[in-house]
């Protein structure tokens, strides 16, 4: 029970971006049961802090998803690496299979992006987003966004080119094509 009688308001908030929160977490972790987890940390904690979020609770939910994601990655990579997601969830028509590989292929190389710059294109791209409307969500300067943006996409025409880049680009491709 939130203080202040605003269980209606944040409860609003939670139906209408929820969907979009577990869908940005799915498109950073590329796991949808971790997505669903971290979506559902981040909403409760928004509303354990709804006062303060409800300002901007966008911006505040997917700040607290981010950073629940960058505690995941530290813990998990002092683990063994596991297999690539499963990315027929983000498809909800059925799909040529050219286009479905095209698109595992994308998301795949996605994964080798620093958090950040994940982050920038999923808000940039999937979310539809304008470089300031990112630039608020992710508390950073539009030219953070513009930067960040440039450099993920030339790192992920790098590697569909196959031209070498990042050493560790090429094992993880490997790996995640298992």
């Amino acid at each position: 029970m939130l203080a202040g009688g605003t269980d209606a308001e944040f409860s609003a908030f939670a139906a209408r971006d929820g969907g979009q929160l577990v869908g940005f977490a799915f498109l950073l972790t590329g796991n949808r049961h971790d997505a669903e987890d971290l979506a559902q940390q981040a909403l409760v904690r928004t509303a354990a802090r709804w006062p303060a979020a409800r300002q901007s609770p966008v911006r505040y939910s997917r700040t607290v998803l981010l950073n629940l994601v960058k505690d995941r990655w530290r813990v998990r990579r002092r683990q063994p690496e596991t297999l690539a997601a499963d990315l027929t969830d983000l498809s909800p028509v059925p799909d040529g299979a050219e286009t479905m590989l095209d698109r595992q292929l994308l998301l795949r190389a996605c994964r080798l992006l620093p958090l950040h710059q994940r982050a920038v294109l999923v808000l940039r791209f999937w979310e539809d987003r304008s470089v300031e409307e990112t630039a608020a969500v992710l508390g950073c300067s539009a030219g953070t966004v513009k930067s960040q943006t440039h450099r993920a996409l030339a790192r992920l025409r790098g590697v569909l080119a196959g031209v070498p880049g990042d050493p560790e680009d090429e094992r993880r491709m490997r790996h995640a094509h298992r």
